[in-house]
């Protein structure tokens, strides 16, 4: 690395996901072959991560967290800190966007006694979300603080207007949508069971 060159929050992620991938495939005895099944995630996407030389997708590092039974703040921690853990607004990491504006940002993030994540989003007019089934055993707590929530969970759509909250069992394909005509904000929390 040059010197005098800063490090982008993009190259200290792909670092931290490297090293950190590699050392929770590890404590849980994976090889890479059992860590890109468990995950249905290539092997060689895996080599790729874990040699910091690709910048995954939010849905990969997703499947690989599931897997491995631990939250993407884990994975994506470059740090181990004390019980405290203040997390600077500049700090908040931003794993999805479009070129209409909306994203979402990891907050913070533990280990109690499974993943447990916290999330910003914001939805643009139009735009959608789709996930993955997680882990059975993962519940999702969603407050909407501006605009409507267009929530299909297991292909049956809620409406959840701003000021609203909803919990749901994640472990089923979901879809975060904003079919209004404003910007869409919500808060979430993700609660995913430990891996036994």
């Amino acid at each position: 690395m040059n010197i005098g060159r800063k490090v982008s929050d993009l190259d200290l992620l792909t670092q931290s996901l490297a090293r950190n991938v590699k050392r929770w495939r590890n404590e849980r005895g994976f090889t890479l072959d059992a860590l890109a099944a468990r995950a249905g995630v290539s092997r060689g996407m895996l080599i790729q991560i874990e040699q910091a030389r690709t910048n995954p997708s939010i849905g990969t590092v997703v499947k690989i967290g599931d897997a491995l039974g631990i939250s993407i703040t884990t994975l994506l921690d470059y740090e181990q800190g004390p019980k405290v853990r203040i997390v600077p607004a500049e700090q908040a990491v931003r794993l999805w966007s479009t070129d209409a504006g909306s994203y979402n940002r990891l907050l913070a993030g533990t280990e109690a006694p499974g993943p447990l994540e916290m999330w910003d989003w914001r939805l643009m007019p139009g735009d959608r979300s789709p996930s993955d089934p997680h882990p059975t055993g993962t519940v999702e707590l969603v407050h909407v603080t501006t605009g409507e929530l267009t929530l299909t969970v297991d292909g049956e759509k809620y409406r959840v207007p701003a000021g609203a909250s909803v919990s749901f069992e994640a472990n089923t394909p979901h879809t975060y949508g904003n079919e209004g005509g404003e910007p869409m904000e919500m808060v979430m929390a993700v609660s995913v069971p430990p891996v036994h």
